[in-house]
């Protein structure tokens, strides 16, 4: 079989674009990490630190145990867009659309009931809340974006509203919840390298200002 002139010119093509993007994408998504990871543990400071890579240059998990004012673990994972892939980043940016960062801090307060927002139109599957059917449930606006609201007490997802409100781009959280069966604060947001370090800092406050036992226990 005979490669034309022209066919092997675009493959030529083609494989130097390959290698271009994969290496300013593999770096940008390291500079990325590095970014986040010194970023978070500097407000954080916690005792002890693990972190599991998750493959490739696409984020890792961290895991940090803080036993300090009303936080005992303080656990998060990074998933960023696949930059360093020229074929498969376009892909990506349809499926999952943007980087993303899944907080999961537990308090040593107990939570004692559910709450959740969650952004409208952001899951293509409605995601899987034990007791949904028992929540009451509204639609509230935060920031020109709508969100749906489930909860048991609607003091609980005030509180909640007024974090959203007060982070650097509301917009960003996707779903941010009370869990009272795993005692979980739970937020999932798209990160920027700008507010990281001032969003997590009011994720802090906020646990250990308001997620407390007297206010989310009766």
């Amino acid at each position: 079989m005979e490669i034309s002139p022209t066919l092997l010119f675009a493959l030529m093509v083609v494989a130097a674009l390959t290698s271009i993007q994969f290496y300013k994408g593999r770096k940008l998504n390291l500079q990325l990490m590095q970014h986040y990871l010194r970023s978070i543990e500097e407000v954080v400071k916690p005792e002890d630190k693990d972190y599991v890579w998750l493959g490739g240059y696409i984020g890792f998990r961290a895991v940090y145990k803080v036993n300090r004012d009303n936080i005992r673990k303080f656990e998060y994972t990074l998933t960023l867009l696949p930059r360093h892939s020229l074929l498969y980043f376009p892909v990506a940016l349809l499926t999952s659309r943007h980087d993303k960062i899944y907080f999961v801090i537990r308090p040593f307060a107990e939570i004692k009931r559910e709450a959740h927002l969650i952004q409208k139109g952001y899951y293509r599957l409605s995601p899987n809340i034990e007791n949904e059917d028992f929540l009451q449930r509204e639609t509230i606006e935060i920031a020109g974006k709508e969100y749906e609201a489930l909860y048991e007490k609607k003091r609980d997802v005030i509180k909640l509203k007024e974090l959203v409100e007060s982070l650097s781009n509301p917009h960003n959280v996707k779903h941010v919840s009370l869990t009272p069966k795993t005692n979980v604060f739970y937020v999932l947001m798209k990160p920027e390298p700008d507010t990281i370090e001032r969003d997590v800092e009011k994720l802090v406050r906020f646990v250990n200002e308001k997620l407390r036992e007297s206010a989310f226990s009766s």
